[in-house]
């Protein structure tokens, strides 16, 4: 591609909050994702929405200060999402959230924009699957699965899907082939999993390549799958070769790990915890974004 690779990340967004060092940081995975591709040296945008609170003005600024588009950054009533999150030794556990108004359909405009971009980035913290075919008729779609590796679910997804993600770091390295392979089979043209400090694997229409993981004295792992995706995708949009991609990926989601937070631009954590919910009762209540034909 002679010129920059184009990536919109349509959905999710929070204030990653560590509680016990009274911080928030800017996050989620589409967030990130908008971030990192960015510094991968993609043109990037995000859409989503925040609320004009401190949580919601940090995440926006965040963006803006790192070069990402933010004209389709809606403000909403209510409160901007978060998750609370504890460090342990040098991993993160995540202890609690609010989605508050982060969980959107694309309106008129978003969609209007798609065909501007060589991709959309969404994944399954976004809850707009239903939306896809759409996604996929205007541009590419990457989209993070993260830990779901149900078949059902890959096989509604993976159909639309230019590059599908998975984070697999407690599989066998068989098990992780296997997943990869399944992605393809249903459909996916590349299949991306992420196996922590074993590394990562790449299946495509090349094959199969796998990568190693850059070791480093992690100090915060939060942010590092989303880093190693978004690198991923800018590399395929790019036309890179799968074993410099991975290379690269690593070693930016390496960098990742130095620091505290996703991305960066700590700030004092200002946010009401009184109505958080264990991860259990997030994922059983959130309905997800309206449907086209509701929207």
């Amino acid at each position: 591609m002679s010129r920059a690779a184009r990536i919109l990340a349509f959905g999710d967004n929070v204030v990653d909050c560590y509680r016990d060092q009274n911080l928030m940081f800017p996050g989620g995975n589409c967030v990130n994702h908008a971030v990192f591709a960015r510094r991968a040296g993609a043109e990037t945008a995000y859409a989503g929405a925040v609320s004009d609170d401190e949580a919601g003005r940090l995440i926006r600024r965040a963006l803006i200060e790192e070069g990402v588009d933010v004209s389709s950054l809606r403000t909403e009533p209510g409160q901007t999402a978060y998750c609370v999150i504890e460090t342990q030794d040098g991993d993160r556990v995540f202890v609690g959230a609010n989605l508050g108004v982060s969980i959107i359909a694309p309106g008129g405009a978003d969609l209007a924009r798609l065909s501007d971009f060589d991709a959309v980035h969404t994944g399954r913290s976004s809850h707009v699957d239903t939306w896809l075919p759409r996604f996929a008729a205007a541009t590419k779609i990457s989209y993070d699965l993260a830990t779901v590796h149900d078949p059902e679910r890959i096989a509604q997804v993976a159909p639309h899907c230019f590059l599908i993600a998975f984070s697999a770091g407690s599989a066998s390295r068989e098990e992780a082939l296997g997943l990869a392979e399944h992605a393809r089979a249903a459909g996916a043209r590349w299949s991306l999993v992420t196996r922590g400090i074993e590394g990562a694997l790449l299946a495509g229409e090349t094959g199969m390549v796998e990568g190693p993981a850059k070791q480093v004295d992690a100090v915060d792992t939060l942010g590092a799958g989303d880093t190693y995706i978004a690198n991923v995708l800018v590399g395929l949009l790019d036309g890179l070769r799968p074993e410099a991609i991975l290379q690269k990926a690593a070693e930016a989601a390496a960098q990742t790990c130095l620091i505290r937070g996703a991305f960066g631009y700590e700030a004092s954590m200002s946010v009401d915890l009184s109505n958080m919910m264990n991860l259990e009762e997030v994922y059983r209540t959130t309905r997800p974004a309206k449907a086209p034909e509701d929207a």
